[in-house]
Order: C-alpha cells, then sequence, then structure tokens
C-alpha cells in the first residue's frame, strides 16, 4: 500500500493501475492519468477527475520500477505571456464619494472570452502583481456599480499547504490533501486606481463572502467552507479584509511553491481567512473524500 495525496492505494489497485498502463499503451501519460481516475473512482469534490495527483502517483511508481509510462507528448500548451493592454482599459473618469452614491454594489460572474480577455488585461495594467493564470476551480468576478466596472476578484485553489493556516485549521496531512479543495483562495483583488470610493473595498469582499458559495455550487457543484488570501505588508495593510472580518492568521515564512530539491523565496505575506461555513473545521477534518 502506498499513499498519496491523501489516498490509500491498495495492492488491488496498484495491480489495475498496472495493467491498466500495459493495456492502453498508446494513451498519452495524462489519458491514463484520466482512466485510472475512472477506473478507481479517484476524482475532487466537484465531481472531476484527480488528474494531477494521478498523474504524480504515475510517475512515483515508474521511478520506483512498478510500471513504466509512455514517452511524454508535447502538451500544446501556450506560454503564460501577459496580455497586452488594449485601449478598452485606458483609465476613466474619477469615480469618487460615498457607497450610497454609486448606488448597489453588484459583483458578476465573468463569463465568455470577450469578458475573460478584459479581465485579464485589467489584471495585466493595474494589478502590481499582474494578470494570474488560476489552476483547479476558480471564479472571476467584476465589481459594478453606478452601471459600471469599479474592479475585479479572482478565487482560485487553496495553498498546499501553510503553516499557521492548516495549524488553526487542525487537520491531518491527509485531510488536508483530500480536502484542500474546499478552500478557496482570493488570489487577486483590485479596486481600479480611478477608484476612490471609501468602504467600496470592504463592501464588495462582504457580497463575496455572501454570495461565493452559491456561484461556487452553480459552476463547480459544490460549496467551499474556507476563503483565504494573503496580503504583502510592503505594498497594503489588509484594512478591508480586516474591516470585512476576516480573521488574521500571521505571517507566512517567506517560501514559495515547493519542489523536489527546489525552492522558491518570497516576501512573507499577511494570512487571513474566513469561514463560509459554521462546520467548516468538521468539513475540512472529514475523513471521507
Amino acid at each position: 500500500m502506498i499513499v498519496q495525496c491523501g489516498r490509500q492505494i491498495e495492492s488491488e489497485e496498484l495491480a489495475q493501475i498496472r495493467e491498466t498502463v500495459e493495456t492502453f499503451w498508446r494513451l498519452s501519460q495524462w489519458e491514463l492519468a484520466q482512466t485510472v481516475c475512472e477506473h478507481l473512482g479517484w476524482h475532487t469534490a466537484s465531481g472531476g477527475n484527480k488528474v494531477d495527483a494521478c498523474l504524480k502517483l504515475l510517475k512515483r511508481l515508474e521511478a520506483q520500477g512498478r510500471i513504466r509510462l509512455p514517452a511524454k507528448r508535447d502538451s500544446g500548451r501556450k506560454s503564460g505571456k501577459q496580455p497586452i493592454a488594449s485601449h478598452r482599459i485606458q483609465p476613466q473618469e474619477p469615480v469618487v464619494g460615498k457607497l450610497s452614491d454609486i448606488g448597489p454594489i453588484r459583483l458578476r460572474v465573468v463569463q465568455g472570452k470577450a469578458d475573460k480577455a478584459l479581465f485579464n488585461e485589467y489584471l495585466s495594467r493595474y494589478h502590481y502583481l499582474g494578470d494570474k493564470k488560476p489552476f483547479g476551480c476558480y471564479l472571476r468576478y467584476f465589481v459594478e456599480g453606478a452601471g459600471t466596472l469599479l474592479g475585479c476578484m479572482l478565487f482560485s485553489g487553496a495553498a498546499k499547504a501553510l503553516i499557521k493556516r492548516d495549524q488553526w485549521i487542525g487537520w491531518s496531512t491527509n485531510e488536508r490533501l483530500r480536502n484542500l479543495g474546499f478552500v478557496v483562495n482570493n488570489g487577486r483583488y483590485l479596486i481600479f486606481p480611478w477608484v476612490k470610493v471609501r468602504y467600496l473595498a470592504s463592501c464588495a469582499l462582504g457580497k463575496a463572502i455572501r454570495e461565493l458559495g452559491r456561484h461556487w455550487q452553480e459552476r463547480w457543484g459544490y460549496r467551499p467552507v474556507l476563503l483565504e488570501t494573503f496580503v504583502d505588508p510592503h505594498y497594503f495593510d489588509g484594512t478591508c479584509y480586516r474591516a470585512a472580518n476576516f480573521r488574521y492568521l500571521g505571517m507566512t515564512r517567506g517560501m514559495g511553491l515547493i519542489r523536489q530539491g527546489q525552492s522558491y523565496a518570497t516576501s512573507p505575506k499577511k494570512i487571513f481567512v474566513y469561514p463560509l461555513a459554521d462546520n467548516f473545521r468538521q468539513v475540512l477534518c472529514s475523513g471521507e473524500g
């Protein structure tokens, strides 16, 4: 038996994997991972196949000499170049005043290629970190009010491991690997620089807290139970997150994504979280999945 991403792979399942790889040797590695997930019933919380976790398992088994994978094919992925800003996102006339002056604040889920391209252009030009390609399940929002666009929000997959968050939740390593999909990260938040409306940022966050679960359910088939975000203190204090009643957990260690034999240094960030369900710990620490 071996454990991969929180799942115990028994000897019978290992034999199934070996047979699948030998039988479908013409498939690509990605197609094999999809097939193995179907055979084992290995799915994410949204019902999709856990392809990334399965690929790691297959490569692990190959390194141990248990299987032999087909040669890796060209994935055909496009380069991660930033979108070029167009005239559509030039600075607008200043929007100033009180919240009441711009009417009800609305979050609109970004849909369609044109809106997605516009969203990415705004982030590329006006967010200090630029555009970000989301991974896993995600939602993009436009913040709207007074009949105009006021900002952008991106919610996507949570950090794989975070000491202070994981200690606060109290889950085990296997529980974290199994249930991480129920945690969503607010990876980008932008109020356009020409918009100067007090309390707008925290108001929009409040709407996201109330509406994200429903929209996520409609798009991905399940509800997240915890929201997280990181704030770089060199640029921001996190005032809008505090005003929206996010809980401050402390600072990250300043280490980015870690691969085998490789680490990435980043500046330490403030960690904020917000429970989206009263029973979030019960869900995250569940042994089912």
